[in-house]
């Protein structure tokens, strides 16, 4: 496995593996979250909304993307946008092809990430994700390279 700097034809297939990656996510998210708010968050389909998201964040000229390639296939990806003012930089977007998962490739996507970040003189990492047993590997995977968790407590309500 390699790591490389992201390039537009990388677009579809971190598309296509992310959306697979984060089906268990977003199975869990809709059967712990509130019916109506979850439909709020996600209109049209959870996925058209995430498929938005990582073409933004992609084409962002704040965010930098690496692509985990094996075998010349994109097989996860890692986003990064650095805080300078606060000099914190954080991991903004990150998965793993469920076909590849356990393979070690988050882990050295958020290596990388962290040694990246300290190169830029970045003074603290932060990465934010659920509590929902959806994102359960996810936690497991930032916990493995140092990550410590700061509880948070997020309320929603219909109107």
């Amino acid at each position: 496995m390699r790591l490389e700097p992201y390039a537009l034809g990388h677009l579809e297939a971190i598309v296509r593996l992310s959306l697979r990656a984060w089906t268990p996510v977003f199975d869990a998210m809709q059967q712990t979250m509130n019916a109506d708010v979850y439909q709020a968050f996600y209109p049209d389909h959870w996925r058209v909304s995430q498929q938005a998201a990582v073409e933004e964040v992609c084409a962002a000229v704040d965010t930098h993307v690496w692509v985990a390639i094996a075998t010349d296939v994109a097989v996860g990806f890692m986003a990064v946008k650095l805080h300078s003012e606060d000099s914190i930089g954080e991991v903004y977007m990150v998965a793993v092809d469920p076909d590849f998962q356990g393979q070690g490739i988050g882990t050295a996507l958020l290596e990388f990430a962290l040694n990246w970040m300290k190169d830029a003189g970045m003074a603290i990492a932060m990465v934010e994700t659920g509590g929902d047993r959806g994102h359960a590997p996810a936690r497991q995977a930032y916990e493995k390279v140092g990550f410590e968790m700061w509880p948070v407590a997020r309320y929603f309500k219909t109107l």
